[in-house]
C-alpha cells in the first residue's frame, strides 16, 4: 500500500497532543475530491476566522485570514473523511448535492428586507436565502462564536 510522504496533523481540543499518520495516497485524493464540495461557515472573531464544516459540525480549524481559514478547515476535513472512508463508513452528503426545492415564504416590512439583504452583503454572502439558511442552520455551529458567514 503505497503511504505519502506528507504527514496530516489533527489537533485535539482537549489537549495539545499531535497526531500525526499517513493514509494511502489515493484514499487521500479521493477524500478531498469530496471535501471540496462541502459547505464551510466561516466566522470572524477579532483578528482570526473559525471554520466550521457545515455537513459535518464536529470539523473545524482556524486562520489569521478566510483564505487560510478555508484552506485549514479542508485539510482537517480531507482527514476526517479519510478516515471514515479508511473505516468502510460513507461520510454524509454535501449540501450541494441535495436539491432545493423547497420554499418558504417570509413576509418583512420593507426596513426588514432592506437590513437583512445589508447584513448578507457585509458578512459575504450571496444573497438573502443563503443568509437565512446559514443563519438558522448554522447558527448553532457559530452561536458562541458570532455571526456565521458561508462560503
Amino acid at each position: 500500500m503505497a503511504k505519502l510522504n506528507t504527514t496530516t496533523s489533527v489537533k485535539s481540543k482537549s489537549s495539545s497532543a499531535r497526531r500525526d499518520r499517513l493514509f494511502d495516497k489515493t484514499l487521500l485524493v479521493r477524500a478531498r475530491e469530496v471535501a471540496i464540495r462541502y459547505r464551510i461557515v466561516l466566522t470572524r472573531v477579532d483578528d482570526e476566522y473559525f471554520g466550521q464544516v457545515l455537513e459535518m459540525p464536529g470539523v473545524m480549524n482556524d486562520g489569521k485570514t478566510p483564505d487560510q481559514c478555508i484552506a485549514k478547515t479542508v485539510e482537517i476535513l480531507t482527514t476526517a473523511i479519510a478516515t471514515l472512508l479508511e473505516q468502510g463508513q460513507v461520510p454524509p452528503s454535501p449540501s450541494s448535492d441535495q436539491e432545493r426545492n423547497e420554499q418558504v415564504n417570509v413576509r418583512l416590512t420593507k426596513l426588514e428586507k432592506l437590513t437583512i439583504e445589508e447584513a448578507a452583503r457585509s458578512r459575504g454572502f450571496r444573497g438573502l436565502s443563503d443568509y437565512m439558511r446559514a443563519s438558522a442552520l448554522g447558527g448553532s455551529l457559530g452561536s458562541s462564536l458570532g455571526s456565521p458567514s458561508l462560503r
